[in-house]
């Protein structure tokens, strides 16, 4: 009887063959059973086109010079608390993470110009402002896979490990942050976290520096502010975003 059933069975598939085919063996859509490949990450090359320029932040003065001599400084910089390497990196224009390229640049806030008529007085104060205006070190890396996300987590994590404080070595001199605390929240890119840092300055003096982090897709941007009076860079950050994607 097993046998005979075999038989039925075989011949119902052979006289049957002209029927439409079985949904599992219809072919299917391109992607839809196999995963999206990893995202490749970028060259440093083809990172530094990603980085703002004068032209995209025509409010700033930019310096990919000033970016790179950042760079070259910060590649001697410590931090006195391994938990606080990543925004140690970030200040430094260092890549954080397995950055596959990365790219950088300093954009100053341009000085509003004194009137033609003004005073000795208003142009000394227009000469202060100038010199306390905020000033950026931005960076730009590109990630294999999901190392952006790791990044940006790393660099939430570290915030939050360091919020007593730590301080940074960079080739002799000591810089230390007392705080780090949530920053104004920045909508931009795929997510985004601010935060301030409150540095400790000859002579008891204190000043507050503004750090932001934005990450889209596999790229991830940081903004490190400061200065006498520095602010979060709006114009730059929401300019960065926009040429990520």
């Amino acid at each position: 009887m097993t046998a005979s059933a075999l038989s039925l069975a075989l011949l119902a598939t052979a006289c049957g063959s002209d029927k439409p085919a079985d949904k599992k063996d219809e072919p299917k859509p391109a992607g839809s059973s196999a995963a999206a490949p990893a995202a490749k990450g970028k060259t440093d090359a083809e990172v530094a086109a990603l980085v703002v320029t004068q032209a995209d932040v025509p409010d700033q003065l930019v310096s990919a010079e000033g970016g790179a001599k950042a760079a070259a400084e910060g590649s001697k910089a410590t931090v006195d608390k391994a938990e606080c390497k990543p925004l140690m990196q970030a200040q430094s224009a260092q890549k954080v993470g397995a950055a596959t390229g990365s790219g950088r640049t300093v954009a100053k806030a341009k000085p509003k110009e004194p009137s033609a008529g003004a005073s000795a007085e208003d142009k000394l104060k227009a000469g202060l402002e100038a010199l306390g205006a905020t000033q950026t070190l931005v960076s730009v890396g590109s990630y294999d896979g999901k190392g952006a996300e790791e990044a940006f987590a790393s660099l939430k994590t570290a915030a939050g490990a360091c919020a007593g404080g730590y301080t940074v070595d960079e080739g002799g001199d000591k810089v230390k942050f007392l705080d780090v605390k949530p920053g104004a929240s920045v909508t931009a890119g795929d997510e985004a976290a601010a935060f301030t840092m409150t540095m400790d300055l000859d002579g008891g003096e204190k000043s507050t520096n503004h750090f932001v982090v934005v990450r889209k897709g596999n790229s991830l941007a940081t903004f490190y502010s400061f200065g006498l009076t520095a602010t979060q860079p709006k114009t730059v950050i929401d300019a960065q975003a926009k040429k990520l994607g």
